[in-house]
């Protein structure tokens, strides 16, 4: 075979690799197991390339809490994963369609369930900027150091209804991944409850209470009552949560 023709295999094959809604290209080892924490399930997976070379690929799963990395490898038209060689990309992802197995090195067992496509939908919630002023001078771009913190969460005070006495009490609140936490106070490490937002049915605004700003996520035992302090700060509570709804419905 000329080189012309390998060239143009490899790059066919790249462009039918790119076509698979569950492959992120470029995205980095941190970055996968950032997405894959913060908004994926156990079972969830993704490929991405490996910096071995380029034909190496990476299959970053996630495993509870924590997330694994296999060895996908690309030869002649197929993939290697595991222990089987697959002659076509088709075989290889007809593969992950039955929910394969997968053991590691440190006896994890972990059921491919569903792959964590590329492009997901993103609340469209944005600030206008009020204020944007220096607060320093004569630094540089190299002054600053990037941080990566994790996505898809939310925190803040609300005031929250008690279920027994209806009376009404700051909380501070966190939501990360499926589960919103109320504290007693920001400072609390142990929260009051954990609300699994997979088994809540609806999240919506509420002029039942007699109080402005007011939300209620509705689950089959209870509807909770929330307040916030504005309007907006409400809207988009809701609007973070229902997105965060709609995230689950869909795995």
């Amino acid at each position: 075979m000329s080189f012309h023709s390998e060239s143009s295999s490899t790059k066919g094959m790249q462009d039918e690799l790119e076509s698979l809604r569950w492959y992120h290209h470029d995205l980095s080892r941190h970055a996968a197991e950032a997405l894959l924490l913060s908004n994926g399930s156990d079972g969830s997976y993704l490929l991405r390339n490996s910096n071995e070379g380029p034909s190496c690929f990476a299959l970053s799963v996630r495993a509870k809490d924590s997330v694994k990395h296999f060895h996908v490898k690309r030869v002649n038209q197929g993939y290697v994963f595991g222990f089987n060689q697959f002659p076509s990309l088709q075989e290889f992802v007809n593969h992950f369609a039955n929910q394969p197995l997968v053991g590691s090195d440190t006896g994890t067992l972990i059921v491919l369930k569903s792959p964590y496509p590329w492009r997901v939908e993103e609340p469209s919630i944005y600030e206008s900027v009020r204020v944007h002023t220096a607060i320093q001078t004569g630094r540089t771009e190299s002054d600053l150091v990037a941080d990566a913190p994790s996505l898809g969460t939310k925190e803040g005070y609300l005031v929250k209804q008690g279920a027994v006495i209806k009376n009404w009490k700051q909380r501070w609140f966190t939501l990360h991944r499926h589960e919103l936490k109320y504290f007693k106070d920001k400072m609390f490490e142990e929260p009051i409850r954990i609300l699994d937002l997979r088994d809540c049915s609806a999240v919506q605004f509420d002029y039942s209470q007699d109080r402005v700003n007011c939300f209620c996520l509705v689950f089959p035992d209870r509807t909770f009552y929330l307040c916030a302090k504005t309007g907006v700060e409400a809207d988009e509570w809701i609007k973070f949560l229902r997105w965060k709804l709609a995230q689950n419905r869909k795995r």
